[in-house]
């Protein structure tokens, strides 16, 4: 494989990374392709996998890309090299297989399309590497073992990265996406059969925002107070503490009262102080919130020293005088 082809999986990858969820899609009606677009970027999921189960899904995947031209859409049930080539001419930034065809990853590798043939056990894992790759799309996901089988697997293959597909539901969603080494998930669920008939873009739509929601897993965890000092931080704890008895402690910039607030010694972030939100991905959640419209301060990023994993992020915005804190959520693999 190429450094461009290589470059170009690895942006792919990291998209992917963002977004978190790729729905796959089989769409009989072509006409419906910008409806279909415009309802899943409603519910924050810029991204599809247009299956070739369905006939004219290069249309599709031409039409939903002229719509919205920053949208990642591929093709998906990508069985042959004539399959492939009918993707990519269409504008397709990817192609994925339910199976591993070692001619048709030759053939998209030397091209320079991005890949990611479906796999389910460690040999097949084995041939995916011999051939340059290491994201595949773990298939079918639940069937073959699920999240515990990935987990097993990657000690011998620790670069290998999946997007496991198949039997992925909401309520799994967070089990696989908490893994390191899954980038993404791909699922029919928030795509269903019956509203793509019945053409109800409200219904996709609502489904995908719930996805993504439950996905990020928002909590207000803390509030931050601004004080002038640390003697008026440690007063306001102890209020905090006769009144409704949160225990305080005192800490080297912040005093808090039991884990809800938290007395800042001077003045910080925000005219009033902050408010802490954890999610399951900062990462994630700083793209979805960008795409609803609030921009993160990446000069307040920081990362898990060990990991490379964004895990603290400020918005821009101030809420009620009240800076806006996003945390990683500490959740037990």
């Amino acid at each position: 494989m190429n450094e461009q082809t290589r470059a170009k999986i690895n942006a792919v990858v990291e998209e992917f990374s963002n977004i978190g969820i790729v729905p796959v899609i089989k769409l009989d009606k072509v006409e419906n392709a910008e409806k279909l677009a415009a309802a899943l970027r409603a519910g924050g999921i810029n991204c599809a996998e247009v299956t070739f189960r369905a006939k004219g899904a290069d249309q599709v995947i031409a039409r939903m890309l002229k719509a919205f031209p920053d949208m990642m859409v591929g093709a998906g049930t990508v069985l042959t090299v004539e399959q492939a080539e009918a993707a990519t001419a269409a504008g397709a930034k990817f192609c994925v297989a339910p199976g591993l065809n070692p001619k048709v990853v030759s053939h998209c590798l030397e091209k320079g399309i991005a890949f990611a043939p479906g796999l389910s056990s460690a040999s097949e894992i084995e041939q995916a590497m011999e051939l340059g790759l290491d994201f595949v799309k773990f298939f079918p996901a639940e069937q073959a073992g699920g999240v515990a089988y990935i987990k097993s697997v990657c000690g011998p293959y620790r670069n290998m990265r999946f997007m496991p597909t198949g039997g992925i539901t909401a309520d799994n969603l967070n089990s696989y996406l908490a893994y390191n080494k899954i980038v993404c998930c791909g699922g029919s669920w928030i795509v269903p059969a019956k509203a793509l008939a019945e053409e109800n873009w409200d219904e996709i739509t609502r489904l995908c925002r719930e996805a993504v929601d439950r996905m990020l897993g928002f909590e207000l965890v803390h509030v931050g107070i601004n004080c002038a000092n640390p003697e008026e931080a440690e007063g306001v704890a102890d209020k905090f503490q006769s009144a409704f008895g949160f225990a305080k402690k005192v800490g080297n910039s912040s005093v808090f009262a039991s884990t809800y607030v938290e007395m800042m010694k001077s003045p910080f972030r925000g005219d009033n102080g902050h408010i802490a939100i954890a999610t399951n991905s900062v990462k994630r959640a700083v793209y979805q919130l960008k795409l609803r419209g609030f921009e993160a301060d990446e000069t307040s990023f920081k990362f898990d020293k060990s990991t490379g994993e964004l895990n603290v992020a400020y918005l821009k915005d101030q809420f009620g005088g009240f800076a806006v804190h996003l945390v990683k959520r500490v959740t037990k693999i």
